[in-house]
């Protein structure tokens, strides 16, 4: 794009010219935006038998073991066997796991272990999805555009946020939790449609079994790369303890007083504002500072979930401009963080750094959930808040202190490669 904007608005060259990776985008859009009925029917579900944001952050720690295990196998799988049958098996475990949802409730009261059961079903078929599907972005665009294709994936994942949840809301005060688990069922059938018309795909390079071999090699490697391990670090601090959600539904019920649709909007804010973040990043292609970039970021996600707490009920749609600001902080920190893995990791290992990647990225909100749920059930559900904002910029300022590789990293020239 030339013209003034040409550097600022979105860089949609790799939807353009690569056909391949457009379908996949597709997909990923239409599997991600019904995937987000679940994320907010499941938790609003706990909250509405329990009463307790402790048992809606237990969720969180249900679907923590299965994700990890799930993630680091998928990397090492990923790196073996066709990545394109590989995508097609998890988002149709994903579709019968929101079936089963959805006979629970139509048959009434399902007991809780039931929901953390298939919530920790759901989060292991995501966590083999999501590694096999950023492995494969590099061979459908170059490395050349990965910046370009790291900035669309998050256009895909914030719209899919934005829209599902606020459907969501809408859908549970109409048709029920009932019809928000068939609408997230029915999303990742659709999905699977779309990914079969993919050619294969193989790893290049690859590792010549899966297993903990495979596993170890990654490891290995990963302890030998100090700013990826502090790319991981800074995002399960903002994660962990700046990652209130588990507190919406309290928060939508007592301070806000919003009901379901509110809880919806409160959902899909964050991805609001991360989705015009993502449309406005064209810039980000030229930034060499990348690792500052993450770290600023991070303090603006704190600070802006810090604000978020000390608002009073009757602010409710600036709670959501703070939510949304947030959220635009976060992706622009995930875009970096993608591109600085994405360049430093050759196709070979891809699927298990991918892996370790997303292991991160989705095992930080489960244990954030966790960590609010508790932190509210000892003291409040606004001194959850707020202190996590407050945690969270402390914690960018001590692994600053313990490990300032990340402030002085920079994109590598043509000339350093």
């Amino acid at each position: 794009m030339s013209g003034p904007l040409g550097g600022l608005l979105v860089d949609v060259s790799p939807l353009r010219d690569s056909r391949h990776y457009r379908r996949l985008w597709t997909g990923d859009l239409v599997a991600s935006a019904g995937a987000q009925f679940s994320t907010v029917a499941l938790p609003y579900q706990v909250y509405k038998e329990t009463g307790s944001s402790l048992d809606v952050g237990l969720l969180g720690l249900a679907a923590l073991g299965p994700l990890l295990a799930g993630s680091l196998a998928a990397g090492a799988i990923a790196d073996t066997y066709d990545r394109k049958k590989l995508l097609i098996v998890s988002q149709l475990i994903s579709s019968l796991g929101c079936v089963a949802l959805l006979v629970l409730t139509v048959r009434g009261d399902p007991p809780l272990l039931s929901l953390y059961l298939l919530a920790a079903l759901l989060a292991g078929s995501a966590s083999i999805e999501s590694p096999v599907r950023n492995a494969v972005v590099p061979l459908l665009v170059g490395l050349e555009r990965l910046p370009a294709a790291a900035a669309l994936n998050q256009i895909v994942d914030q719209t899919s946020q934005i829209v599902g949840p606020a459907l969501a809301g809408i859908a549970i005060a109409t048709l029920g939790l009932s019809g928000c688990y068939a609408a997230a069922a029915c999303g990742f059938a659709l999905g699977v449609v779309v990914v079969v018309g993919l050619p294969g795909m193989r790893p290049v390079g690859g590792s010549t079994e899966p297993g903990w071999r495979a596993l170890r090699e990654g490891f290995a490697w990963v302890r030998r790369q100090p700013v990826l391990l502090s790319t991981f670090a800074i995002d399960l601090n903002a994660m962990i303890f700046g990652m209130p959600r588990a507190l919406f539904p309290a928060l939508a019920a007592t301070t806000f007083k919003v009901g379901p649709q509110g809880l919806g909007l409160m959902y899909a804010a964050p991805a609001a504002g991360a989705l015009l973040a993502a449309l406005g990043s064209g810039w980000v292609g030229g930034v060499q500072r990348q690792g500052m970039s993450v770290i600023v970021s991070v303090l603006g996600w704190g600070a802006a979930i810090a604000v978020f707490g000390l608002l009073p009920g009757s602010a409710f749609p600036l709670a959501l401009v703070m939510l949304g600001f947030a959220g635009a902080a976060d992706v622009i920190s995930a875009v970096f963080r993608s591109t600085i893995l994405q360049e430093a990791t050759p196709d070979g290992l891809r699927g298990r750094m991918s892996a370790l990647h997303i292991a991160v990225v989705t095992s930080g909100p489960r244990i954030g959930d966790a960590e609010s749920g508790i932190v509210a059930a000892l003291t409040t559900v606004r001194f959850a808040v707020v202190s996590g904002g407050v945690i969270c910029i402390a914690g960018v300022a001590a692994l600053h202190i313990v490990s300032p590789v990340l402030a002085h990293f920079r994109r590598p020239t043509p000339e350093m490669t």
